[in-house]
């Protein structure tokens, strides 16, 4: 049975031109790159190369890369590391309350060290809301922290807008743009970002390396001690071969950009458009227009997102859902709860996240599935019969 692999949200496959750019400093090119003999220079070569492509794509200055080990540290390093820094000129942080764990969890470790954290509201389609941001700042605020572009529900932030109030407020801002950075142009300068967190697993790149953009001047803790890698911020010796992969994949996301964002655009709005007109009784969160090109979430009323993935897994499907009861909790996603669903509904909702190499006969057969797999569940489903016998009477 044939894998239909639709969620690219959670990582994608690595490109073979990126394996092919890798694979040289994985077997001849082994150097250390802090080595001074030709295959240590060589390799320092080659990191510097990819800091110059992550620079060009972001708009900054190579000297303000740093690599990591992918998002998550990225979002430590950042927020920990400026909190830290600036503590003395406050302790004040805001976020969003629909951020990714990496940093809902970061923010709480900091409010267990004597720092204070404010969570914004967001709209129904998951929008941050600005008012309410901007109300929450006060003397005491150090650092803005909210996310590019959702990873469930793939809501793109108004950006531009939050780095202008903290540009105004002279706060300092932070972006989780992991789920963007791929498939969304940025320019942090532009867009008064002061700080960016990125991962190459999600455009392509191999897993277990990523990199931070700090803006020059922005001062931030070091978070790994050792040696002097990284400007003496990142101690350790530097994954060449990842480093390399993720310069490849950003340069090859970028320039592919609007080819891969028209298709995969096309497939999204033609599933989502399929489902509402095949089966009734489902709800599609986040916003219509300002969102990632291949994200869809949608809730389907009387059944359980598990029964929906474990039916699409039997049929060689993977999506995922907007429950978090595959992770061991009963709880349905803390996203879907801000943007107003009600437990029930935000139970049944599925993400799928189309990627370069989806195809229209796929996604067919995926919708094809759903009708199927839907009407089976909701006709075990006591809450569907007791629906149904109310809408009969």
């Amino acid at each position: 049975m044939k894998t239909i692999y639709l969620d690219n949200n959670a990582t994608t496959k690595t490109d073979e031109e990126v394996v092919k750019a890798m694979m040289p400093y994985l077997l001849e090119n082994y150097g250390n790159p802090s080595s001074i003999y030709k295959i240590g220079r060589e390799n320092r070569k080659a990191v510097e190369d990819a800091r110059e492509k992550v620079a060009k794509v972001l708009n900054c200055e190579p000297s303000e890369i740093y690599f990591t080990a992918g998002g998550s540290e990225s979002d430590n390093t950042a927020i920990k590391g400026i909190a830290h820094s600036y503590k003395y000129k406050g302790n004040h942080i805001i976020t969003s309350c629909i951020e990714h764990p990496a940093v809902l969890e970061t923010c709480k470790q900091l409010e267990k060290e004597g720092f204070e954290v404010s969570y914004i509201g967001v709209d129904e389609n998951g929008i941050v809301k600005l008012d309410e941001l901007e109300k929450a700042i006060k003397e005491t605020t150090i650092l803005i922290t909210v996310m590019f572009a959702n990873n469930e529900i793939g809501t793109i932030e108004p950006i531009k807008e939050i780095g202008e109030i903290a540009k105004k407020h002279n706060v300092y801002f932070h972006t989780d743009a992991v789920q963007a950075v791929g498939s969304v142009k940025i320019d942090v300068k532009e867009l008064n970002i002061d700080s960016l967190s990125l991962s190459a697993h999600k455009f392509y790149g191999p897993k277990g390396i990523g990199a931070l953009y700090v803006r020059k001047g922005v001062r931030f803790d070091k978070f790994i001690n050792g040696g002097h890698q990284e400007r003496n911020k990142r101690a350790g010796t530097e994954n060449v071969p990842g480093i390399v992969g993720l310069g490849k994949a950003i340069e090859l996301a970028y320039e592919n950009l609007e080819e891969h964002n028209k298709k995969i655009k096309e497939l999204r709005d033609y599933y989502v458009a399929q489902i509402e007109e095949k089966i009734p009784y489902i709800k599609v969160n986040g916003d219509r227009v300002k969102r990632l090109p291949g994200n869809s979430n949608i809730s389907f009323r009387f059944i359980e997102g598990e029964g929906l993935l474990l039916n699409l897994d039997l049929k060689g499907i993977c999506a995922s859902s907007g429950s978090a009861c595959t992770s061991g909790s009963l709880d349905p996603s803390h996203v879907l709860l801000a943007i107003g669903l009600p437990h029930e509904i935000a139970h049944g909702s599925l993400r799928i996240s189309i990627g370069k190499d989806n195809t229209k006969e796929e996604i067919d057969y995926v919708i094809e599935s759903l009708v199927e797999i839907v009407g089976r569940l909701r006709e075990m489903s006591p809450l569907w019969e007791e629906f149904m016998e109310g809408e009969n009477k």
